[in-house]
């Protein structure tokens, strides 16, 4: 009867080994996925700070661009406008490829610009003839209120 009852308890205590041996290795695997859910958590964030910051920096710049536009029938502007989330200070305006469309008064009167704010334009008059090129290179410059620097060069067409 003695060696049932040392067999029973060799059997509860293998028994009670097994089951310690699997809570440690589930303990184990828990503790490694929380690991690496604490790992990507923490890149999760990063990424999250860094698309916050580019939003951000997005927030205070300006974009500028040009289009031309007609007026009623044959009246031609060339419309510079700002689409960006802030203003542009000292915006200013040259035409890398020559210019033989827009009024070189009209420039001199309006440009340098002071300020363009968001959603702004200027409207410069342009002169079409039969002749005239279809495509203007327009060269854009400006600085943000922080005072950067930007240019960018667009390809209006009539």
């Amino acid at each position: 009867m003695t060696d049932v009852a040392v067999s029973l308890g060799d059997i509860i205590a293998a028994l009670a080994f097994l089951l310690s041996a699997y809570a440690t290795w589930r303990t184990h695997t828990f503790k490694k996925r929380e690991e690496e859910l604490l790992e990507i958590q923490k890149k999760l964030n990063t990424l999250m700070l860094d698309k916050e910051e580019r939003e951000a920096a997005h927030e205070k710049k300006a974009d500028l661009g040009a289009n031309f536009v007609t007026i009623g029938s044959k009246k031609h502007r060339l419309r510079i406008f700002n689409k960006g989330r802030a203003a542009a200070y000292h915006v200013t305006i040259d035409f890398p490829e020559g210019n033989d469309i827009i009024l070189e008064r009209d420039i001199q009167e309006k440009f340098p610009l002071e300020l363009l704010e968001r959603g702004q334009s200027v409207d410069l008059i342009a002169m079409v003839a039969m002749g005239t090129r279809r495509k203007l290179a327009v060269r854009l410059s400006w600085q943000s209120a922080d005072g950067e620097m930007f240019d960018k060069t667009v390809y209006p067409t009539l």
